[in-house]
């Protein structure tokens, strides 16, 4: 595959869905927590083809149940090289008491308006799940995304996703498991199973305690393309700094 095309497929696939530097969101919030927190990820379709976003953001848990959260985007294309893509607006809802029930629920709302307007607003949605079994925590999100107002004046649908993780609670240093994510196309229309966009891989968590309730929380995940509209690899990488 080039270059121009897997950027191309890459782009027009992640519209109003998920990025390479997209992660698996939680549903639980603490209240009063301040974050800084940096994400990364590098996808590729062969030696030079590759295709990376990073974004910055501030969050803040505003009550018991509500955590917002700004991003500044970038996005890196050969040979145009690095530039501001979009803003984000990330907004985080827990709907239930932490371990009251055997599945913790949330609901994610984000909003994203990219530097060129042409291409529209996107809005992204859905809930989010999370359960315990031992030392095994596994979480699985459904989220909807649809872009609105871009300027080819297309009626945009509505599109599905998809998020999972599994991990082992090891050592709150350490811990280890699998990630995966993937884009279906239209809601109530599928895309063919070759215009799917499904990938997965081994990824490691972890926790470290800088004293005066500040902490250091990272995730990263090596990804393969399990599909044939996905990039062969993808490396995601998200650094969380909690004071």
């Amino acid at each position: 595959m080039s270059y121009r095309v897997f950027c191309m497929t890459l782009l027009c696939s992640t519209a109003a869905m998920a990025g390479p530097s997209d992660y698996v969101s939680l549903p639980n919030v603490e209240y009063g927590e301040r974050e800084v927190d940096f994400k990364f990820g590098s996808a590729r379709a062969a030696a030079t083809a590759t295709l990376g976003e990073a974004s910055l953001g501030f969050g803040y848990g505003a009550s018991e149940w509500w955590f917002t959260e700004f991003y500044l985007k970038y996005q890196r294309e050969n040979p145009l090289g690095t530039r501001f893509d979009a803003i984000e607006w990330e907004n985080k809802f827990q709907l239930t008491e932490t371990g009251k029930y055997p599945l913790d629920v949330g609901l994610l709302i984000e909003f994203e308006a990219p530097r060129n307007r042409s291409e529209g607003y996107e809005l992204r949605f859905g809930p989010l799940l999370q359960t315990e079994f031992g030392r095994w925590q596994w979480n699985g999100n459904l989220l909807f995304g649809r872009v609105y107002r871009s300027s080819d004046g297309a009626a945009h649908s509505t599109e599905i996703g998809y998020q999972w993780q599994t991990k082992y609670r090891w050592q709150p240093q350490f811990e280890w498991g699998l990630q995966g994510f993937g884009e279906m196309g239209r809601w109530n229309h599928w895309d063919s199973t070759a215009e799917q966009n499904h990938r997965l891989g081994p990824a490691v968590f972890g926790k470290l305690a800088l004293g005066n309730r500040q902490t250091l929380r990272y995730n990263a995940a090596w990804l393969v393309g399990v599909s044939d509209a996905a990039p062969d690899h993808t490396f995601r990488l998200q650094v969380e700094y909690e004071f």
